[in-house]
């Protein structure tokens, strides 16, 4: 055993630590997470953990972290604003179902032990990581279907938030149903209003 330990370095060892991190808050929650828990179903020893985060609340934001990492939301190509909004707004929601569930149960618990804020939180799990919707705005920009120097950010980030709204309030993966609602009757629409009044760029 101890000579498996040994083969694990860097990198390989650090993303094994956070998914046994990541399974311990899957079946025990955050409350019952302890840094030992997670350092025996990573088969290692405790100090190794601390050699990465100082404490049990460092360990879980960095390990939301890095399931968001490496769990992203395919980012299809559709040729329109409409479709690629509509495939991922899909994955979205299939993608995010199980992480919103595991994350709505720890917060609570994250917060009142780090003192974070959920805004801190926020910032703290999502710090730097690129996302995934500014593409799919870039090539819409870049179709003139919308002009990103002057479509206002609250329409851009409105179907994400409705999304996350629903994921939170439910829990469960949000139905083709809102999802068309949320893309044709909300956002097109507010799109479409933006380049009647004269914010619609030419391609290239």
């Amino acid at each position: 055993m101890q000579r498996q330990r040994q083969r694990r370095r860097g990198e390989e060892l650090e993303a094994a630590l956070l998914e046994a991190a990541w399974d311990e808050l899957v079946e025990a929650g955050f409350t019952k997470l302890t840094m030992e828990s997670v350092a025996a179903r990573a088969k290692t020893g405790v100090a190794v953990l601390y050699r990465r985060w100082p404490n049990k609340d460092e360990l879980v934001l960095a390990t939301i972290r890095h399931y968001g990492d490496t769990n992203p939301v395919d980012l299809a190509d559709t040729g329109s604003l409409r479709g690629d909004m509509f495939e991922f707004l899909r994955s979205f929601s299939a993608g995010r179902n199980a992480f919103t569930v595991v994350v709505t149960a720890v917060f609570a618990g994250l917060q009142s032990s780090s003192g974070l804020t959920p805004a801190e939180v926020r910032d703290r799990v999502i710090a730097n990581r690129p996302v995934s919707s500014h593409e799919i705005y870039r090539r819409a920009h870049q179709r003139g279907e919308i002009d990103l120097d002057t479509i206002p950010a609250a329409v851009l980030t409105m179907p994400f938030d409705l999304m996350r709204q629903d994921l939170l309030m439910t829990l469960r993966p949000i139905s083709e149903e809102r999802i068309t609602a949320i893309v044709d009757d909300l956002f097109m629409p507010l799109v479409a209003a933006y380049r009647a009044s004269g914010a619609s760029v030419s391609p290239g």
